[in-house]
């Protein structure tokens, strides 16, 4: 009796000791992350319309973007806005860098540009820049600059936008991230390269989901200057004549 009574003192000891208080501590930590976690907004289906932006790129087919209103409810609003006024339709990719990302959504077309609603607040979230993140370009900071022209520069997110390349995670909490390429990541990989491109390629038409977007139709063929034919000898336009009237003179 008295073996089994050291034995059970023993494992009593050592439920109660350190390590068990600190396995119990670790579940309740985990349990307020879940906590945190549930407070987050429902994310959106994959599937939902309402959620997803059709992007038809003159590169030649169609890129297809997952929106996040959880992660960033104030910058989808605004590309679901622009996006029913038609204003992304026919924009340039103004500034695109080989294995970091493609930028546009400037109306001028050289990166200073915005539409003429206001400025969108920082909605720096959880969500990564990884390959295919779409995140919200805005104004850069000098290095040194006050707090003021910092949270000014955070705050000044408003059309523009850029796709990701490569998983570039020092932007993370920096940016804000509104959504990710699901569909046609090849045809945001073949955008053409500069700041700016030489011939920059383009957004031929944005839709929303609930749009019914029709098929996908490429974009014209340029037109092409054809060469004078040899030996044709191009005339200079004839002078316009006088058309001044002469008076004429009384009869006597």
């Amino acid at each position: 009796m008295r073996f089994v009574a050291t034995l059970l003192a023993f494992i009593l000891a050592l439920v109660s000791g350190p390590a068990f208080a600190d396995k119990k501590k670790e579940k309740i930590e985990v349990k307020d992350a879940k906590v945190v976690t549930d407070n987050r907004p429902p994310v959106p289906s994959v599937t939902d319309p309402a959620n997803l932006w059709y992007l038809d790129l003159s590169t030649g087919g169609r890129v297809v973007i997952w929106l996040r209103p959880d992660a960033a409810p104030k910058m989808v609003e605004r590309v679901k806005l622009l996006t029913s006024q038609h204003f992304y339709d026919g924009l340039l990719f103004h500034r695109v860098i080989e294995g970091f990302m493609a930028q546009t959504g400037d109306p001028k077309g050289d990166g200073t540009g915005g539409s003429t609603l206001p400025n969108v607040p920082a909605e720096f979230n959880w969500l990564p820049h990884v390959r295919g993140a779409v995140s919200a370009a805005r104004e850069g900071a000098p290095e040194g600059a006050t707090v003021e022209a910092v949270t000014k520069a955070e705050n000044s997110a408003n059309s523009q936008f850029f796709i990701v390349f490569n998983p570039t995670m020092k932007l993370d909490k920096k940016y804000t991230v509104f959504g990710r390429v699901i569909s046609g990541m090849e045809y945001v990989d073949t955008i053409a390269r500069g700041e700016p491109p030489t011939a920059p390629s383009r957004i031929l038409h944005a839709y929303l989901g609930t749009d019914n977007p029709p098929a996908y139709v490429p974009a014209p063929p340029a037109p092409v200057a054809l060469p004078a034919p040899a030996g044709v000898i191009k005339l200079a336009p004839k002078a316009k004549l006088a058309t001044t009237a002469v008076p004429r003179k009384k009869a006597a």
